[in-house]
Formats: structure tokens, sequence, C-alpha cells
């Protein structure tokens, strides 16, 4: 019987967490609707897998744009599915929901989460700030009085925290992440090699050969797209080199913002940090060489989380199961 439900509600992937079971779906937070019939055709990976290939009756959408809901209706379709997707047969039980969200949600954004979640059938929801989920599916001990700080790169935003106390001290959040990433690339390749390509072979050649700093040894990738002047289909290589360049910017401006949380944390929390080093996580964290190019920009030591995607999901789960506890980091509960 599923009665507490961890969701970490992302503009890239969603993931489900049920307590005792660990991560029961990780899927892409995509949703295919028929207009026609005003139906919801497909939820996840079937549904990503229609992106750019759909005639016009049919539209995918990305309901989360940059961590936060940006379409209602079809936000709330994709929790609806989630939890009957884990419920299956206790699907009449309506569970307690805890869902991450961005630390720099307004409350009016967090009041859409809260009312998407109780309209697809959730009895109560918890929101607590993805950060601290973040550091807790770490294993950051986040009620110690020591400083803690989590750099959580996920695909609509990055969030830069230093947690002490079980607490926020100071944090940035920066709607600049792996989607830009992708985006930037596939800029890069049309400046370059005059080829429009699509939003997933983007993200495949950023997920096959990216990497935050440039490598003596360079890997290639064959990548298909059409010939912007001839209009024909044409295949180019790109190189892992060319990848770092493509993104360069993009990771320097997520630096930008862990240097000016550096700037703004109190001299003995600095001082943990420097001790300890600083945390990545979310699928960010997967892009080859970023712990490296952090430490070297910022002098602090940088680790990458134990299965990084899975901070935030693993989160919900320990906060699910001691609410006392964490009483402190959760935020909204209705």
């Amino acid at each position: 019987m599923v009665r507490k439900i961890g969701i970490d509600l992302g503009t890239g992937n969603s993931l489900v967490f049920i307590p005792k079971k660990g991560v029961v779906l990780q899927e892409p937070s995509v949703v295919a609707v028929d207009f026609e019939e005003n139906k919801i055709l497909a939820v996840g990976i079937t549904a990503k897998e229609m992106t750019g290939r759909t005639p016009d009756i049919i539209k995918v959408y990305r309901p989360l744009k940059d961590g936060v809901i940006a379409d209602f209706r079809v936000t709330q379709a994709m929790i609806k599915y989630f939890i009957d997707k884990v419920s299956g047969f206790w699907r009449f039980l309506k569970p307690e929901l805890m869902i991450g969200v961005p630390a720099g949600i307004t409350s009016t954004e967090r009041r859409a989460v809260v009312e998407a979640a109780l309209n697809a059938g959730a009895k109560q929801a918890y929101l607590a700030k993805e950060p601290i989920l973040s550091a807790i599916g770490a294993g950051i001990p986040i009620n110690s009085c020591s400083g803690n700080m989590i750099v959580d790169i996920g695909g609509g935003t990055s969030e830069i925290a230093v947690i002490s106390l079980g607490g926020i001290v100071t944090f940035h959040s920066l709607r600049v992440a792996g989607d830009k990433m992708d985006s930037a690339i596939s800029d890069y390749v049309k400046k370059r090699y005059n080829l429009a390509i699509g939003e997933q072979t983007a993200e495949e050649i950023k997920i096959k050969i990216g990497t935050a700093l440039p490598e003596k040894e360079e890997r290639k990738i064959d990548v298909k797209g059409r010939d912007l002047l001839s209009g024909l289909p044409r295949t180019i290589k790109v190189s892992s080199n060319e990848a770092a360049e493509a993104i360069s910017d993009i990771i320097a401006e997520i630096i930008h913002s862990i240097k000016a949380v550096l700037r703004e944390t109190p001299p003995e929390l600095s001082a943990d940090i420097i001790d300890k080093g600083m945390v990545v996580a979310g699928g960010g964290a997967l892009l080859r060489n970023i712990a490296e190019r952090i430490s070297q920009e910022t002098g602090v030591p940088c680790f990458v989380a134990e299965e990084p995607l899975l901070c935030v999901a693993k989160g919900t789960g320990v906060v699910l199961d001691s609410l006392d506890v964490y009483k402190k980091s959760i935020m909204a509960k209705h």
C-alpha cells in the first residue's frame, strides 16, 4: 500500500520515490497531447520520443519551465499519471506527496504546485526546497551546525546553496542549466556547420561527448541534421572539444553564481566549506570534468555526489520517513 510518495518534479526529468522501495520511476517530464480529441496521448519516455516528430494535431509539451509550472493542466495530468503508475491497485487510497521545488520559487508558483498535486489525487502535499532535499539525498548531514555547500544543476535551474542547521543560509537560484547547454550546442552547430539539429540530438551530443574542460584525447560523434543552405539531410562529425567550447559560457554563468554565494557566506561557514568542499548533484553533475572546472575556478574542492540524478528523489524519501526531524525544511503543507 502506497501511502507516501516523494516526487522530484524536474524540468527535464521527474523521479518518483517510495519509502523502503527507493526510486521506482524515472521519466522525462514530457507530455504529448492530442488536440483533436483533447486528451493526453503519452507521458514520459514515449512522449519524449515524439519530440520534433509530431503532426499538427499532436503537441509535445514540457509542462515545467525553469523548474516551475508553465502549463497547469498538463502538469496536473503528469502528476496524476505518476501517482496512478506507482499506486497500481491501491490507487483509490490518496497518498501524501512530498515534492521538491526550486529554492527561488515564489508563493504563487508554490501554490500552483500544491494545487496541481491535490487535484491529481494527493491527500496532502508537502513542499521542500530542492537544494535541501538534494543535500539530504547526497548524504550530507544537514542538521549539523557546520556549513555544507550543494550545487544542484538540473534541466531548467541550477541551485547553489549553503546549508547549516537544517536551513539554507545563502543561495542563488539560476535559470540556466542543462536545457540551456542543449540550445547552446544546437546554436554552435548551426553557426559553425550550417546544420539545423533537433533538441534530442543536441542533448545526445551533451550526454555522449560533452565536457566542461577541453580534453587532450578528443572523442567524436556523428551528428545528423538538415543543411540550412540546401535543405537536405547531412551528417557531420562533432568533437568533444567543440562541445566544450559550445557550453563553456553556460558553465561560466553557473560558476559566477557559485562565487556569488561564496562571497555572501559567513566566514565561519566558509571555513567549513574549504575543509569539506562542495558537492555537485543533479543531471548536470554527470557532465564530464564539471567538478574539476568548478574547483579550478573557485579554489574550493568539489565532488560529484553518488548517483547525482537521484539525490532530490532520495531526499524526499528521507524527509517523508521522518517528517518531525525535518519540520524546518518543509515549506508548505496543505
